[in-house]
């Protein structure tokens, strides 16, 4: 019986993965903006993004430094 319910809960997850898990940031996000206030979670957003975001760099073997170079002053980083 619990297996039969597991697998059940399984393929509801499989055919609703996006929906399941954007319930569940949308939820994560409003109980933030509840208890810390909208603009310390929006500051909690921004950095996870650029976190993200460099994480996604890294793993495509890029030059993380280069990537800085564009960004911040010439020489910076040599």
């Amino acid at each position: 019986m619990l297996k039969e319910n597991f697998n059940e809960l399984k393929i509801l997850f499989q055919r609703n993965e996006g929906k399941i898990i954007g319930g569940l940031i949308g939820f994560l996000i409003a109980i933030f903006i509840l208890i810390i206030g909208i603009l310390k979670t929006l500051f909690i957003i921004i950095f996870i993004s650029i976190g993200c975001y460099f994480g996604n760099i890294i793993d495509k073997k890029e030059d993380v430094t280069e990537l800085l170079d564009r960004i911040l002053p010439p020489g910076k980083f040599k």
